[in-house]
C-alpha cells in the first residue's frame, strides 16, 4: 500500500508546487507483460482517478499507439523513435519514460486533450 500513499502524496505535491493541477492524461496501457504490472497499473489507476475525481480534476487516458503515432507517424514506433521525436522538438529526454510523457504533453496541447 505504501506505493500507492506515496502516488498519492506525489500528486497532492505537484499540486500544492505548481498547481493547481487543471487536467491529467496518462499512457493508458492495455497490455502487460505479467500478473504483476498489471496490478500495480491497476492500483496506480485507481490511486490517479481517485484524486482526481476527489478534487474535480478532469483526467483522461490516452492509448499507446495514439501517443506514437502522434509524436512519429507511426503507431507502433520503437522507443528509440520516441526519443529521436522528443529530440526533434527541442528535448533532451533521458530515456524512453521520459520521451513518452512529452509526447502526451504535446498530444494533449496540439489536439487540445483529442478536441483538434
Amino acid at each position: 500500500g505504501m506505493r500507492y500513499l506515496r502516488f498519492t502524496n506525489w500528486l497532492s505535491e505537484i499540486d500544492r508546487l505548481s498547481g493547481p493541477v487543471e487536467a491529467i492524461w496518462f499512457e493508458e496501457v492495455r497490455r502487460h507483460v505479467g500478473t504483476d504490472a498489471a496490478h500495480v497499473y491497476g492500483g496506480l489507476m485507481a490511486t490517479l482517478t481517485a484524486w482526481a475525481e476527489l478534487r474535480g480534476v478532469p483526467y483522461e487516458g490516452v492509448p499507446v499507439g495514439t501517443i506514437k503515432r502522434h509524436a512519429t507517424g507511426k503507431g507502433n514506433a520503437p522507443k528509440h523513435a520516441m526519443i529521436d521525436a522528443a529530440r526533434a522538438r527541442g528535448f533532451s529526454p533521458a530515456d524512453d519514460n521520459e520521451a513518452d510523457a512529452i509526447a502526451i504533453l504535446m498530444w494533449a496541447i496540439e489536439t487540445k486533450g483529442g478536441l483538434a
